[in-house]
């Protein structure tokens, strides 16, 4: 029977979620599962393996540029902001990217949901070559600002689309081996991006540090559209429009951004007790909270249901990926800038000696996947993962500039095997324990928190290690000055420094080395141990809060057979089992 047109917004929002309801086959075996009031299409399609491996090659591809663009940067950022003298405005280039990257994560999450896995990955890879691009070409240091934010709205949803694609292709047992290798391609993009950074602006031009990812996003998008074979969502343009949740989307969007700037700027641009920081960041806060009610009480299709928070592992998971975040960043920050600082490294160099760290969270990520697909069992992984990451941390908190380097690479090694156990599997956690229909949204979700944290780390990392070191440098008598250009640049105080470049801040060699072992080494040490303890944290919370859910649902065979037809043939026009009557004469032309 054709469903009648209707002008209203809400019998619109109606006839869109009843076109493309399937059946409940995908719930959880979890008597207390909550339902979302609206269905949305099914866009499980199981597919054979050789498909999967054709799929996972383009997703892949789409992870790696992703991950090494947001990195990329950070060695090139000095030969940048010399090029358009403006060292004092740099951080705002990765702090652009960052911002957008993360606000606007939960957006592609039910997006997909409404438009469909394929449309949200084509628009997010051609959103970030546009600004790679444009980034290439910026005449000024403010273009290649609100370039950078623009690239980062692209970024921010090619790595949770990736994880969402995988989830529709691959069944819940099998998932794990392949959220494994995505954890794994996610640490070599972080790996090879700062030295390949460094080398592109020292060797070549720093614009190719943004157009090197082009040839490959190009590559990507059309293995999306040519290879990647995803169910489409059916319906009505102007149906898909009118279920966004308009609202909804700008409270989160806003709200992320009052809350993520004055984290930015705190304790860098602006001191941490100004009204430029404190008024966003209340203001964020409140926005958040209005956004949660809105989504609570008044969205009809909301982009952050709530009920997801009474599922007690899905929230588990949202604290866990929030210290993972932390952790995770604060060590990829961190740690090259310690070599940089207390052992002299030079930018490559620091870059490459983080790789015991990357490329143990790489082969630590992918067993753990694996063990996952064999085993069917993730909590234990989960948990001794973060302790054994706690340890890691805890070790790194001891380091000096007498460590043995053997000794150092070891407390990494520890501390990347503990990441790689954690990186995945609580992907695998979070979707075990809601419907089908929540996947996209509690993945995009948990790619957030984890950002979220990781934003926060790098504050709290200043502050600890700033104010230890302005302590250190106050007892030394020194003026404000000479301690605030210490601060902007700790590298100052290391072995490479003239005598005349210390002499001139007032400070002589015994004193750069009081300094840099009371003032900044000892800001390092309470930045890991921090983390030790937030892993510590993360481990309780993985024991009492993360739950077993059953990976098989009893349903992978019928979904299997069904997108053997999609391939074989039909491509989706012939009725399918359990249909909802609306659904196929959709499929069939009928409706009108």
């Amino acid at each position: 029977m054709p469903v009648a047109r209707s002008e209203d917004p809400k019998d619109a929002i109606t006839a869109f979620t009843a076109i493309t309801h399937s059946p409940c086959v995908n719930e959880p075996k979890n008597p207390t599962t909550v339902l979302s009031p609206l269905k949305l299409a099914d866009q499980t399609n199981l597919l054979p393996f050789r498909k999967v491996v054709a799929v996972f090659a383009g997703l892949a591809i789409c992870i790696v540029v992703c991950a090494l663009d947001s990195v990329i940067i950070a060695t090139a950022l000095p030969t940048i902001s010399a090029y358009f003298n403006a060292g004092s405005v740099a951080s705002w280039v990765p702090s652009a990217y960052l911002l957008t990257s993360t606000t606007f994560q939960p957006l592609y999450g039910r997006f997909s949901d409404i438009f469909g896995r394929k449309v949200m990955v084509c628009f997010a890879l051609s959103v970030f070559m546009v600004g790679s691009l444009a980034a290439g070409f910026s005449r000024n240091f403010i273009e290649l600002i609100v370039w950078r934010s623009i690239t980062g709205a692209g970024g921010g949803g090619i790595l949770s689309l990736a994880q969402i694609i995988i989830s529709d292709v691959v069944s819940l047992r099998e998932r794990g081996k392949y959220q494994g290798i995505i954890g794994g391609v996610i640490a070599i993009g972080y790996a090879i991006g700062p030295p390949m950074g460094g080398a592109l602006s020292e060797k070549v031009n720093w614009r190719w540090c943004f157009w090197v990812h082009l040839p490959v996003s190009l590559i990507a998008i059309c293995v999306v559209l040519f290879v990647l074979p995803l169910k489409p969502v059916e319906g009505d343009i102007k149906k898909k429009l009118l279920v966004i949740d308009y609202l909804g989307a700008v409270l989160s969007l806003s709200g992320s951004a009052l809350v993520i700037l004055p984290l930015i700027w705190g304790g860098i641009t602006f001191p941490w007790n100004s009204p430029v920081v404190l008024t966003p960041l209340c203001s964020g806060i409140l926005v958040i909270l209005l956004f949660c009610f809105w989504e609570w009480k008044g969205a009809r299709l909301p982009i952050v249901p709530m009920y997801i928070f009474k599922h007690v592992t899905v929230t588990g998971v949202y604290i866990a990926m929030f210290v993972n975040g932390f952790i995770f960043f604060s060590s990829l920050y961190y740690l090259p800038q310690f070599f940089e600082v207390v052992l002299g490294y030079s930018p490559i160099r620091s870059g490459v000696s983080l790789m015991p760290v990357l490329v143990c969270q790489t082969v630590s990520s992918w067993l753990a996947g694996m063990a996952v697909s064999r085993t069917g069992r993730y909590r234990t992984i989960v948990y001794v993962g973060f302790g054994i990451w706690a340890v890691g941390c805890g070790c790194l908190s001891t380091v000096t500039k007498s460590t043995p380097k053997a000794l150092l690479a070891f407390y990494m090694v520890l501390a990347g095997i503990g990441a790689g156990q954690t990186m995945q599997t609580t992907t695998v956690a979070a979707q075990a324990s809601v419907s089908r229909q929540d996947m996209a949204v509690v993945t995009a979700l948990r790619n957030f928190v984890r950002q979220m944290g990781g934003t926060l780390s790098l504050a709290v990392g200043s502050i600890l290690i700033n104010n230890t070191l302005r302590s250190a440098l106050v007892s030394l008598g020194l003026s404000s000055s000479a301690i605030k250009t210490i601060v902007d640049n700790p590298a100052i105080l290391g072995s490479h420094t003239s005598p005349a470049r210390l002499a001139s801040l007032g400070l002589g060699p015994a004193q750069a080395t009081y300094a840099l072992a009371h003032g900044y080494t000892q800001g390092f040490k309470y930045v890991f141990v921090l983390n030790a303890c937030l892993a510590s944290v993360a481990t309780l919370v993985s024991i009492f809060m993360i739950k077993h859910k059953e990976l098989d649902r009893g349903d992978e065979q019928r979904l299997r057979e069904e997108a053997n037809r999609l391939l074989e043939g039909g491509k989706g026009k012939e009725s399918r089992p359990g249909m909802e009557k609306g659904e196929r004469d959709l499929e069939m032309g009928k409706l009108k």
